[in-house]
């Protein structure tokens, strides 16, 4: 039989040539006069809009105030005349629906005159409210399918902004998503009610320490981890086109235990890429400061500067889909699922947080930590809320693909815990002890041994990477979020969390002050003294990998929810449904969608690798093994016949009929549960996935795997980790 020579080509990928200028060089690019050009800033607003309903709309996107009503018309006018300057035909209400990307419906500006012409037109109505047909969106059981009127209100806390391309540009306008009954379908609702919680609860406790009641902000600042492949390879394997990940492949010879790839120099067609990702996102407004070689071989990483949380929402929706559509350009695709190839490094989003006025960051320390109480207040806050509610956290991170990543060497494991560093840790440790604490460990000064090198100012504690949610300087990281997720719900469970934290704080302490002679300082310590007993068992510094810090959790208390099955049903567990309706953030009905949708989620992405599993599995790489057991068989057959001995052909030829044997059976077993799908319902349906289709899935893979070790390359139907890894 003849073999099958590979239907991809690796020389023509390595060959690609990035785009550049006539005369080999790049275009230089003034940063400062382009960033931020395709959004209607408050600079814009400022220059285009009469005073008085100017200073309205500021108001009401710095302080919280009501939106005035009669500002829209002006806002729409002057937002209309922008974006057709900038050479916009279309307007958009760009939201974000329960699906974890963005949607879009484009109406003209143009409008009939009725005399055969036609006017640029743009109203304040049609600025405030739109009205897309929601039917097709997840909903989660808040409304019917044949209720399809759904409503998207003008969100005037996140600029709009212009998008362009070869087709044109069009103006996009940020917006709330919202039923008919008026039920949250979107993730920015929630998010921006729970901004309003913290803000009302972080300014009532910055009034008992005496400071005038400022707006506080949450802030998020998402780093971003992805791999670039060659689309050479990518539109060869199936299973990246449907799954986003490698559903098969075994670990090439070289990977990342060089430590070669982490921060190397960037090859250069990724570092065009990198810059005209940089260049389109900074025209948007996104403040893309950080790039960088991840830890495994294709893998890159770049991070914002932190901002408001719901423009960071927005923006890290920007950023994914410029990443995407940028690559296509260089002859790269870019990835963002958690696990793309399995047995290297995954990719997360870590969600720096924190929270502040405009003035003042709240979770700053200082240089002597033990004396700044508004600080410790905050602090054992946020470690209150975690210690309180590690289930809706790690419930937060959910999802199919996460289940790969966490736990895996570059991913914090599913158990929720809290580094607070060696500094931070031995003040609470003072107060808890004393109730009060006197001293701060300091860093000093660290030299290098040679005098022409600075001496540099050392931290007073390392930094932990193993750690899932780690106090890192000014701010907490949560660190396991999947790459590919929106920021917005877990941003959210962390806003609500901490407002409720902070309230209970400041109900005690409004108590104890209450009591004849009460001091605020002594009345404070003693609060905080027993809060950090409460959530001691939260704060871990070591090495949250070893075998022995998930038994010491265990001895804590702490959960160990390793899978998206044994986290998502946390999500509508009393306390958490009573924690979102108190704060206003989310009804129980909208909660319990959530959860609906989640599983649905889940269900559909096992089911779609199932299927591709069991399509790849039968229709490539098992012919491939045949052709080549056809091929020893004919050259051993061959070999008898003139009297050669071929006892290697025929132990190669009994070893891949083995392996030919066992992927039969273990096809057969995954086909047979792709045909039950396990139920009636969305939860037993779910269940089936994670407990029969993600073990039978795994099994084809073993001996695919073991069949790509010995199966010649001429054979193999699709690019191996081999070939896509190391192609820049």
């Amino acid at each position: 039989m003849p073999r099958v020579l590979p239907r991809f080509d690796v020389l023509a990928a390595a060959r690609f040539a990035p785009p550049t200028d006539a005369n080999g060089k790049r275009k230089r690019i003034d940063l400062e006069k382009i960033f931020g050009e395709n959004v209607f800033t408050l600079h814009e607003m400022k220059s285009r809009l009469p005073k008085p309903q100017y200073k309205a709309l500021l108001s009401t996107i710095q302080n919280g105030t009501d939106l005035d009503p009669n500002v829209a018309d002006s806002v729409a006018i002057a937002m209309k005349e922008w974006a057709l300057e900038k050479g916009a035909t279309h307007f958009t209400h760009w939201f974000q629906p329960l699906t974890g990307s963005t949607a879009e419906k484009h109406d003209s500006f143009l409008k009939p005159t009725g005399d055969g012409r036609a006017i640029a037109e743009f109203s304040g109505k049609e600025l405030v409210q739109g009205e897309p047909d929601a039917s097709s969106f997840p909903s989660g059981g808040l409304r019917a399918t044949f209720e399809a009127r759904g409503y998207t209100a003008w969100d005037p806390t996140s600029p709009a902004f212009l998008m362009e391309g070869p087709g044109g540009a069009y103006l996009c306008i940020p917006t709330a998503f919202a039923s008919w009954a008026g039920d949250s379908l979107d993730a920015k609702t929630p998010l921006l009610r729970s901004m309003h919680a913290v803000d009302k609860q972080a300014r009532r406790a910055l009034a008992l320490f005496g400071s005038e009641p400022k707006a506080v902000r949450a802030t998020c600042g998402p780093e971003q981890e992805y791999f670039l492949i060659d689309e050479e390879f990518f539109y060869r394997r199936p299973d990246l086109i449907t799954s986003g990940r490698t559903l098969f492949g075994t670990k090439p010879p070289k990977g990342q235990e060089m430590e070669d790839h982490y921060f190397g120099s960037i090859p250069a067609r990724v570092l065009e890429y990198m810059n005209e990702v940089e260049t389109e996102l900074y025209r948007l407004g996104v403040p893309a400061t950080t790039r960088h070689n991840e830890v495994a071989p294709a893998q890159y990483e770049m991070a914002p500067i932190y901002e408001d949380a719901n423009q960071a929402a927005d923006h890290q929706q920007l950023m994914m889909s410029t990443m995407r559509s940028v690559a296509r350009k260089y002859g790269l695709v870019c990835l963002l699922h958690e696990k793309p190839f399995q047995g290297i490094n995954g990719s997360g989003k870590h969600l720096n947080w924190s929270m502040g006025t405009a003035d003042q960051n709240l979770l700053e320390p200082g240089d002597t930590p033990h004396q700044n109480m508004q600080f410790l207040f905050f602090c054992s806050a946020v470690l209150k809320a975690v210690a309180r509610h590690q289930d809706l956290l790690r419930a937060s991170v959910a999802h199919a693909g996460n289940d790969h990543r966490l736990g895996a060497n570059e991913a914090p494991p599913a158990i929720i815990s809290a580094f607070m560093g060696e500094q931070l840790q031995d003040v609470f440790n003072q107060i808890e002890k004393a109730g009060e604490a006197k001293t701060s460990k300091q860093g000093g000064l660290m030299g290098l041994g040679v005098n022409v090198l600075p001496t540099l100012p050392k931290h007073a504690g390392d930094r932990n990477r193993t750690s899932p949610f780690a106090f890192t300087g000014n701010k907490f990281e949560f660190r396991a979020l999947g790459g590919g997720q929106s920021i917005s719900f877990p941003a959210t469970v962390l806003n609500t969390i901490v407002a409720e934290s902070i309230d209970e704080l400041c109900t005690k302490l409004d108590g104890a002050l209450k009591k004849k002679g009460a001091k605020f300082d002594v009345e404070l310590r003693k609060l905080l003294a027993k809060e950090i007993h409460e959530f001691k068992h939260i704060m871990f510094n070591g090495d949250n990998y070893t075998a022995e810090w998930v038994k010491e959790a265990k001895k804590r208390g702490l959960l160990n929810l390793k899978s998206t099955m044994e986290a998502l049903p946390k999500l509508v567990d009393k306390k958490n449904l009573a924690l979102f309706k108190k704060y206003g953030v989310m009804s129980h009905r909208e909660v319990e969608s959530r959860f609906e949708i989640c599983l649905d989620q889940y269900f559909k992405t096992v089911n779609i690798e199932g299927e591709t599993g069991q399509h790849m599995a039968q229709t490539m790489y098992l012919p491939a093994a045949q052709r080549y057991l056809s091929d020893l068989l004919a050259t051993a057959e061959a070999a008898e016949d003139v009297g050669v001995k071929t006892k290697g052909v025929v132990t190669t030829a009994k070893r891949v009929n083995d392996l030919i044997d066992q992927l039969v059976e273990k096809i057969d077993a995954l086909a047979k549960r792709n045909q039950e799908l396990g139920g009636d319902d969305v939860h037993s349906k779910a269940e089936h996935m994670h407990k029969h289709i993600v073990p039978a899935l795994k099994d084809v893979r073993d001996v695919v795997d073991r069949l790509e070790r010995i199966v010649p390359d001429d054979y193999w139907p699709v690019p191996t980790y081999r070939d896509m890894l190391f192609v820049k």
